[in-house]
């Protein structure tokens, strides 16, 4: 990524409508296995410009939250948001010592590996996972969605979930749920990244960018149908079986 597409998540991490969207994605998912009430110490694996760090304390309690980044410019833009515990790592080799965290994500950072590097990833998480601990996952689905976003934001790979499901179970993981996510937009989507910009219809590079001043109403609808899957994904054992985004929640276990 380049300095610029850091900025543009700083600025838009709190208002535009893919992060907003997905954090409540996140919460639906994630709330049934981390209740309030509890403290933990949680890492944020690949944090970027820290806009989840401050939203995962819902779930730290009194604990903590932490965050590394390989990205030295990402970094800053976190310490902007006066966040402290930060490491300038590569999260195929966490500098923290075995079984040190109770929740760690990982948002779209596994497609941004070389090819095969991922599984040393998962399993360097699941090395820093206490047991009983929860691993949330998500990746960017579907290899023939490849476009010129991925292409400026340097992704390497990207996901079935069947894939994604066997690599965390590979690693030691007990999965606990798996979905696609961001569905309802995913056609209007695949047509912009899949015929409209190679036909220089739309701006090539990165889709997460301000939207122009006459298209700011799009905001609130696609936040709209983000919240709409969200609402539906709060229903215990539901799914979506397509998206553009694929999502898997697994525990450590407690014993071997």
């Amino acid at each position: 990524m380049q300095t610029e597409d850091y900025e543009y998540l700083y600025n838009l991490e709190e208002t535009f409508w893919w992060f907003v969207g997905m954090r409540e994605i996140t919460a639906a998912l994630l709330d049934p296995f981390c209740p309030t009430g509890r403290d933990r110490l949680i890492l944020d694996a690949g944090c970027g410009t820290g806009g989840n760090l401050e939203w995962l304390k819902r779930y730290a309690g009194n604990g903590q939250v932490g965050g590394i980044d390989l990205s030295a410019d990402a970094l800053k833009f976190c310490r902007a948001r006066e966040h402290r515990m930060l490491a300038q790592a590569s999260i195929t080799d966490l500098p923290f010592v075995d079984a040190a965290f109770d929740l760690l994500t990982s948002f779209d950072v596994l497609p941004q590996l070389p090819v095969g590097a991922d599984t040393g990833a998962i399993d360097e998480m699941y090395r820093v996972l206490k047991p009983g601990g929860i691993i949330f996952v998500r990746a960017a689905a579907y290899e023939w969605m490849r476009s010129g976003h991925d292409q400026a934001l340097s992704t390497h790979q990207r996901y079935q979930l069947s894939t994604l499901r066997q690599r965390m179970e590979h690693a030691g993981f007990r999965i606990l749920r798996t979905t696609y996510a961001n569905s309802l937009l995913f056609p209007a989507i695949a047509t912009r990244r899949l015929v409209l910009k190679p036909l220089g219809l739309v701006d090539h590079g990165s889709d997460v960018k301000p939207l122009a001043p006459h298209l700011l109403w799009l905001n609130n609808l696609m936040e709209g149908a983000l919240l709409q899957e969200a609402r539906w994904l709060r229903k215990p054992n539901s799914s979506l079986p397509a998206g553009l985004s694929g999502v898997c929640i697994a525990e450590k276990p407690r014993h071997p």
